[in-house]
């Protein structure tokens, strides 16, 4: 099974916030949106409209118990790691993407086609994948 499965089955919406955002409108965005990370965009002039890394619930925690109530009034860009950005693309498979998200400790991918931002895979997802494929091939066997 491949990434691209997964995302057929999920809604094409895609929850970003910029970097320039503040951590309290992270927080916002997530709630509305009902999904715990959010696809960091750069929107520079010159680069273009570019994902840069992910913003998740583990970072809203961060801000507030390294800084307290302030915490919400920090830039998204002070929180997230501006290095290299983890992705994967939607023909992976899913047994190379679980690897690269234990690999770098993360829960959320964004899924990145021919420099296009196509989608966010979960752990979640992937492990709801890996269950109804395993129930597929249990229900076949005993058909």
């Amino acid at each position: 099974m491949k990434v691209g499965d997964i995302l057929r089955k999920k809604t094409a919406r895609i929850s970003t916030i910029r970097m320039n955002e503040t951590v309290a409108i992270a927080a916002q965005v997530m709630r509305a949106s009902n999904v715990s990370a959010l696809v960091v965009k750069d929107v520079v002039r010159t680069e273009g409209n570019t994902a840069v890394g992910m913003f998740t619930e583990r970072d809203v925690v961060r801000a507030i118990a390294e800084h307290g109530a302030a915490g919400v009034n920090l830039k998204v860009s002070q929180l997230i790691s501006v290095q290299q950005l983890v992705w994967c693309s939607s023909d992976d498979t899913l047994e190379d993407v679980r690897h690269l998200m234990n690999q770098h400790h993360i829960r959320h991918l964004p899924v990145i086609d021919n420099h296009s931002l196509c989608g966010v895979v979960s752990i979640r997802d992937i492990s709801t994948a890996f269950d109804e494929e395993a129930m597929a091939t249990v229900f076949a066997a005993s058909a």
